[in-house]
């Protein structure tokens, strides 16, 4: 059997980022067969192409783990109606330097969760845009973004049972089979 590993990287720096946990618990819910990494990008330096030549242990290690996956997550808050811009920071590490892009070609997928009443829609079609500029196959649809409430996640930090899991469940399903199929 195939195994496949998800790069799991959520926008946000926040200890305990609603974000991070909905990563680890869509994490729980993949199917046999995959296993996954959780991405830490607020140890990464800013952006500058004055360091691709010798790039911090960091980056390297960034780009080494993204460039093992074979498939990406990308799991965003929304910041003024955009995504983070650590997370921004983070995709342009793995796109430089120019040629040598860790992103092409790997099968992403977006989730988000946020108490903003559009949940992260916007953010998620911003993200949408640099993502299909840096060549990752995107699963459009179904989309996942929640609006956070106080029992969204038990006391495991899974998600609570009920329509909001099964939403999640039947979206990691499509993910998990648009992985499979884009997969090198």
């Amino acid at each position: 059997m195939t195994s496949y590993r998800v790069a799991l990287i959520p926008g946000s720096l926040r200890k305990d980022s609603f974000n991070r946990r909905l990563a680890l618990a869509i994490g729980k819910l993949l199917p046999d067969g995959f296993d996954t990494v959780m991405v830490d990008i607020g140890v990464l330096p800013l952006y500058s192409e004055d360091d691709d030549s010798a790039p911090a242990p960091a980056v390297t290690h960034f780009k080494a783990t993204i460039a093992e996956a074979q498939g990406v997550l990308f799991v965003t808050p929304e910041y003024n109606r955009s995504i983070p811009g650590v997370l921004k920071n983070a995709i342009d590490h793995g796109s430089r330097p120019a040629g040598k892009s860790v992103w092409a070609g790997k099968p992403a997928g977006i989730a988000g969760v946020s108490p903003g009443s559009l949940g992260t829609a916007l953010a998620q079609q911003h993200l949408r845009n640099v993502l299909s500029h840096l060549d990752l196959p995107t699963l459009n649809a179904p989309e996942l973004f929640l609006r956070y409430r106080d029992d969204l996640f038990d006391a495991d930090g899974a998600l609570a049972r009920g329509s909001t899991r099964d939403l999640v469940s039947t979206w990691v399903q499509r993910y998990a089979a648009w992985v499979r199929q884009h997969a090198a």
